[in-house]
């Protein structure tokens, strides 16, 4: 394995950053005995597909200092031309966002719903703030997302972080 095909080595990556920074504990990374996961009850070709991603809604410099960052929506129609992700931690010497459907497919999956392979799109898309807690991740933006994908009578989601 060359370099080049070798694959990222994300979670050395990530210690190695926090420790830059200066955070004298690693990052724990959630995990779970019971995966709340669920297999699909029918073919992928019949499904509502919901698109969940990381990006913010707006730029808090803009909305304010009392912006909160909050589970969102947006329609998926017409497609947003962008959105925010400055204020996200990601490799920005490596690469950048302004590929928009690289982090919400929103055509791409529009495409395969058109060739039939997937049933649907739901009607939103919907964002979840990246914060660094578990805890209010598991009990309040986890359950806000779902109650959102089910009242677009999403069958299954497309996680899509940044």
């Amino acid at each position: 394995m060359t370099t080049d095909t070798a694959p990222v080595r994300y979670i050395e990556r990530t210690r190695a950053y926090y420790r830059a920074l200066g955070y004298a504990k690693d990052y724990v990374w959630a995990s779970h005995a019971d995966v709340p996961f669920a297999p699909l009850r029918k073919p992928v070709a019949d499904c509502r597909i919901g698109l969940v991603t990381t990006a913010s809604a707006g730029d808090p410099a803009v909305h304010g200092p009392g912006h909160v960052r909050q589970v969102w929506s947006g329609p998926v129609a017409p497609p947003p031309r962008d959105l925010f992700t400055a204020n996200l931690a990601w490799d920005k010497e490596s690469t950048h966002t302004r590929d928009r459907e690289s982090f919400l497919p929103i055509e791409t999956v529009s495409a395969l719903v058109s060739e039939g392979r997937v049933g649907g799109l739901a009607a939103h898309f919907h964002g979840v703030p990246t914060e660094y807690s578990q805890r209010k991740t598991l009990d309040d933006d986890a359950p806000q997302v779902l109650r959102r994908l089910r009242d677009d009578g999403a069958d299954a989601a497309i996680l899509c972080p940044l």
